[in-house]
C-alpha cells in the first residue's frame, strides 16, 4: 500500500512524429503482435495507433518485443474476437520522435469520465431500473505561468490551429508515466489579476483511454 503526491509531475507533448507505417497484421493477443516490413522501431518508443479495431484506433501504445519485422503493442489485450475481430485490427502507426516539456504549471484540472446511465420502469412492478452506458469524455486543463518565450507557446499555438491530436505524456515522480491522445485548445491570452502570477490555460482533450506505464 502506498499513497503518493503529485509534485514533480513533469508534462511533455508530442512535438514532431514520424512517418506512418503500415500495419499489415495485427494479432489477437496480450499483448497484440503487429507486422510491419522493415519498421525500424525499437523498445520503449511511443507510438500513435490507428487501427480498425475501435478500442486500439487513435490510442497511444509503447514498442515492446521488437524484431525485424513485428513489434508489440504494451499494455494491450485484444485475445477477446468479440471486441478484436480476427484479421480486423490492420492500420499504421506513427512513432513520436521529439517531446516538449510544457513547464510552469500553476494548476491542473481533470474533468469528465462521469458514469452514465440508461433508467427503465416495467409496468408490472414499477420499480425504477438503472444499467450503466457509457463514460462522459475527459477532459485536462493546465494552467501555465504566461511566458511566449517557452517552446511550448508555439506547439500548443499550432495544435489549436490545426485541431490534429497530439499525444501528452504526463511523467510521474514515483516512476513510470500516463499516456493520453488529445486535442488541444489553447487560449494565449494571459489573465492579469492584481497580485497574481500572469497565466494561461491549454485543454486536453482526450481522442480515447489513456494508457499507463509502471515504469
Amino acid at each position: 500500500m502506498s499513497a503518493f503526491l503529485p509534485n514533480g509531475t513533469v508534462y511533455s507533448i508530442a512535438a514532431t512524429y514520424g512517418p506512418a507505417i503500415p500495419v499489415t497484421a495485427l494479432t489477437n493477443a496480450a499483448p497484440p503482435v503487429a507486422t510491419a516490413a522493415a519498421h525500424g522501431l525499437v523498445n520503449g518508443e511511443i507510438l500513435e495507433l490507428t487501427s480498425g479495431w475501435v478500442g486500439l484506433d487513435g490510442r497511444p501504445s509503447r514498442v515492446s518485443l521488437s524484431t525485424a519485422g513485428t513489434f508489440g503493442l504494451e499494455g494491450y489485450n485484444t485475445t477477446n474476437v468479440q471486441a478484436y475481430p480476427a484479421l480486423g485490427g490492420v492500420g499504421s502507426v506513427r512513432k513520436v520522435l521529439t517531446w516538449t516539456q510544457i513547464s510552469q504549471v500553476l494548476g491542473n484540472d481533470s474533468s469528465g469520465g462521469e458514469q452514465q446511465f440508461v433508467d427503465w420502469v416495467y409496468l408490472e412492478d414499477g420499480t425504477q431500473r438503472r444499467k450503466p452506458t457509457y463514460k462522459n469524455a475527459k477532459t485536462l486543463t493546465l494552467t501555465l505561468a504566461d511566458d511566449p518565450s517557452l517552446a511550448w507557446n508555439a506547439i500548443l499555438s499550432a495544435a489549436d490551429f490545426d485541431g490534429l491530436p497530439r499525444i501528452l505524456r504526463a511523467a510521474l515522480p514515483q516512476g513510470g508515466a500516463i499516456y493520453y491522445n488529445v486535442y488541444v485548445g489553447f487560449d494565449s491570452e494571459p489573465k492579469l489579476t492584481a497580485n497574481q502570477i500572469n497565466a494561461v490555460t491549454a485543454t486536453f482533450t482526450s481522442v480515447g483511454k489513456l494508457i499507463r506505464y509502471a515504469t
